[in-house]
């Protein structure tokens, strides 16, 4: 039995790198301590993709790696619109990898960030984002803000290491010197842990964040006596707090950008962020879901120029959300081939776009079986990156972070299988004469 320290978990955006795991007989039988119950689960390893598979007549069927990268590339060659679609949950190499394909192909590259947080960086790429990194929060911060977000459950240690319940350098004293202010729709585990709870009405964010920022701008006066279903005396009592920090954060999640006003939502938050370092310092931070989402959105703006939904069938990088995200392309059935890795677009996307997507070829690089693999034409079990292959990857952020192996796996990387793709796609086109 060996221990090992310092693992990362390959989970969230919380990207945790304190965990001790025991190795025994190049399995991790024991998680020690560091991880939260679902970033033990998948340390531990659970039912996964045993083999390479081709569907014949409806059915899957167990397939070498060659025979199934051979149909990869046949379809993806053969395709006139391709989606490249996922990349989240799998390291910043394959990624590139998977950029390079696009370009190969002339495909659509996108990933998840387009159906989670696409409208903060729209909002990023306006206003800017005054941010910090989460050590800056653990050590300084002493009023804390989740917005639209949920991290008791959704992001289960972002409290307890970088935020409200950590201690750092100048607060030593943990949860009992920082306050809490929780703004959701309904009440969840997080707000029964706030000193204010704010309970809006769907969708009024906006008008909150606007309410917000003209308190801590002197202009108090302008406020109604309600917004957005929240007091005039609540959101004093929330403004005179942020006022009142010595270093602030603010996270806010998917209940902001999913909203109606979508990116609008986000430049209102970061303008409210800058009110307040009109009497303090206040920083405000998107709550990332997949583990590598951030390095996704780093690596495609390297290679391309921009961070997601970008078509690449010109010859040169067109950005156009709304247009070219995966959810709007299969919904106009643009798409007539698509490779999903990493990501379980059919456990999450919309019923139309979903219908189309069962019509096409569609290719699959994932461990584990999940609702994409029901329709999948070609199925890639990979090795489970930050347990059985290493990789670089970006926290929520934006710090990169090397995930490390602990076991050997007779699974081949992501990065190996999208090369060995991109090899059989060139071949076949070099045969072809394009």
């Amino acid at each position: 039995m060996v221990e090992v320290t310092d693992v990362v978990c390959s989970l969230c955006g919380c990207v945790c790198d304190d965990i001790v795991v025991e190795v025994e007989d190049n399995k991790v039988t024991k998680v020690k301590r560091g991880a939260c119950s679902v970033g033990k689960s998948k340390l531990m390893g659970h039912n996964r993709i045993k083999s390479p598979a081709i569907r014949v007549n409806g059915e899957l069927k167990d397939c070498s790696y060659d025979e199934a990268i051979k149909k990869a590339a046949e379809i993806l060659a053969a395709s006139r619109r391709p989606l490249l679609y996922g990349w989240s949950s799998t390291v910043c190499e394959a990624d590139k990898v998977g950029v390079e394909l696009a370009e190969e192909l002339g495909a659509v590259i996108d990933n998840t960030a387009s159906v989670c947080h696409g409208p903060s960086v729209l909002a990023i790429q306006d206003v800017g984002l005054p941010s910090c990194t989460l050590g800056e929060v653990k050590n300084r911060a002493d009023v804390i803000i989740y917005w639209g977000a949920n991290p008791a459950e959704a992001h289960a240690n972002h409290m307890k290491r970088y935020s409200y319940v950590s201690k750092g350098f100048w607060t030593e004293e943990g949860k009992k010197a920082k306050k809490l202010v929780v703004v959701d729709v309904r009440a969840t585990k997080t707000s029964k842990m706030a000193d204010v709870f704010l309970q809006i009405e769907q969708g009024k964010d906006y008008l909150v964040f606007s309410a917000l920022r003209a308190i801590l701008y002197g202009h108090a006066d302008v406020v109604p006596d309600e917004v957005g279903g929240v007091s005039k005396k609540d959101l004093l009592e929330t403004a005179e707090m942020m006022k009142g920090a010595k270093f602030g954060a603010t996270f806010f999640g998917m209940g902001v950008t999913h909203t109606g006003a979508r990116q609008n939502n986000i430049v209102n938050a970061i303008q409210m962020t800058r009110a307040a370092h009109t009497h303090t310092k206040f920083t405000i931070t998107p709550m990332r879901g997949h583990y590598n989402v951030a390095g996704i959105n780093q690596v495609c703006t390297w290679e391309t120029g921009f961070p997601f939904a970008v078509d690449l069938t010109r010859g040169y990088a067109w950005y156009n959300p709304g247009e070219l995200s995966a959810t709007d392309l299969l919904i106009r059935q643009e798409c007539d081939a698509a490779l999903i890795i990493a990501s379980d677009p059919g456990a999450h996307f919309p019923g139309e776009s979903i219908k189309h997507l069962a019509k096409i070829p569609v290719i699959q690089i994932d461990p584990f079986p999940n609702p994409t693999t029901e329709f999948a034409d070609v199925v890639f079990p990979a090795a489970v990156s930050g347990v059985e292959a290493e990789g670089n990857v970006y926290r929520m952020d934006n710090i990169p972070i090397r995930l490390r192996k602990l076991i050997d796996s007779e699974y081949p990387e992501d990065e190996a299988i999208l090369k060995r793709i991109l090899d059989e796609v060139r071949a076949i086109k070099e045969k072809e004469g394009n």
